[in-house]
Parts: C-alpha cells; structure tokens; sequence
C-alpha cells in the first residue's frame, strides 16, 4: 500500500512548496531530487475479522494527512515543523502500511495522531527519512490485504469538499488512501489561512468518490487541483488519479 511521487498541476503561493514549476509533485529531476528525501507514513488499521471499508478508509486517510499538516506541532516552532519543511522542499511521498493486533498498539505507541473515521482508522506520523524508518513501522507490510465497500458509498454532499478518484483507473486500496492524501494536500495549499482554519476547525469535512466517467474530463480540466502520478508502481506515468474539488477553489 504505497504511493510514488507524483506530479501535481495546482497554481503555487508564496507559502506552500513552489510554483508548479518547482512542484514537489512533478516527474522530471529537480532540485528537489538534490534535497534530502522524506516520507509521510500512514498506517491503516485492519483487523482481519472487521476490516474497514474502503471508502471510509480513503477518506480517513486524506483527513489524516490534513489534520498533520494543521496540527500546531508541525507549524512555526513546533516539534515537527522542521521535518514537515524537509519533506515539503523535496518529493512529496506518502507511504500507507497496514496493522493488525500488536503490530497496531506499537504504532500507536509512535508519536503520530490517530483520526478515526466511520469504520477505519488511520494513524499518520512525522515525515521520516527514506531510509530511517522506525523499525515497528518499517517491518509492517506495504501490500496484501485490499479493501471493499459492503455498500456502494452515498451521493456526496455537493457543498462539502470532495476527492474525485479517476474511473479509469484500477488502485490498490493503499495505492488510492496516498493518493486521496496527495489530492486533500493540494487543496490545503491552495487555500487561505482563513480558509484553512475554518476546514480544520469543522473537523476537516470531505468525500472521496469515483467520478462519473462522462463528469471525469470537465473535472480533470477545470482549473481545480489535480494529481499525475509518476507512474512508478500501479499505473502509467502521468496518470491523473484525483481532483481536489474544494468549495473555496471552485471559479
């Protein structure tokens, strides 16, 4: 369950990562690539008798990686504002592993924040190096066990911030929740520190669904946030996997 860098096609703002010149998300070598890499890991909890449903699951993961990049321990001078930054100035990369059992309490025992959705749960922590992973996340596997919606998911609310998935495309349930996480990110980015706060203070509302395959060429072209992904596992390179359709970024 793991995500590769992506590209990103968003406008840049003078406090976020780069123009989308020098987006973190982009698939040609830059001097991002220079920079020391980090990753955001994300661990979904599944016991094997009660797995989550995967819808919840994606939309958990993507609030979990909004409810980091607000927390106040990853701003200013918080205790993890100089690894968000790192992560921030070179690739964007996410990595999502599944826990059960034990192997979820000793995750749980990380530094991290837990955000606990309708049926899943989804802990996020502090960027880490590529290759300095804690040893009880780094043994925990990144593939195996997929998800499954018992029933297909409600209409979203149209007023709400939504995550619209590519209907093109065929995602592993961890390849999907990173890149639901990539797709909240941008949103984040995009918009005002008021409009921040007011996302984060409401809990940070928002659907993820499959668009309608008639709606998916309006939406990939409408100006709002959009994701490619480098193509390096699953898909094709520069495969559109997710629009950020905020209410604050609609024209």
């Amino acid at each position: 369950m793991s995500s590769d860098p992506t590209v990103a096609d968003a406008p840049g703002r003078p406090d976020v990562p780069g123009p989308a010149e020098d987006s973190p998300f982009r698939s040609e070598r830059t001097a991002r690539d220079e920079a020391p890499q980090f990753v955001l890991p994300l661990v979904v909890h599944i016991e094997k008798a009660a797995p989550p449903a995967r819808t919840d699951a994606l939309e958990t993961a993507a609030r979990a990686v909004l409810t980091i990049l607000g927390d106040e321990r990853a701003l200013g001078d918080g205790e993890w504002a100089q690894v968000v930054r790192d992560w921030q100035d070179a690739r964007i990369r996410k990595v999502v592993r599944r826990a059960r059992g034990a192997e979820w309490r000793r995750a749980e025992a990380l530094p991290g924040i837990t955000v606990t959705g309708k049926s899943a749960e989804v802990r996020v922590f502090p960027p880490v190096p590529l290759d300095g992973w804690p040893k009880d996340l780094a043994k925990l596997q990144v593939s195996g066990t997929d998800l499954d919606d018992p029933e297909p998911p409600v209409d979203a609310d149209p007023t709400a911030p939504v995550l619209w998935l590519n209907p093109d495309l065929d995602m592993s349930a961890g390849k999907t929740m990173a890149q639901a996480g990539h797709g909240a990110q941008l949103a984040w980015w995009e918009l005002s520190d008021e409009e921040r706060a007011a996302w984060r203070d409401a809990g940070f509302p928002l659907a993820v669904r499959t668009a309608d395959p008639a709606r998916w060429g309006e939406l990939s072209t409408s100006g709002l946030p959009l994701v490619r992904d480098a193509g390096f596992t699953e898909i094709a390179p520069g495969s559109c996997t997710v629009v950020a359709d905020h209410p604050a970024l609609r024209s």
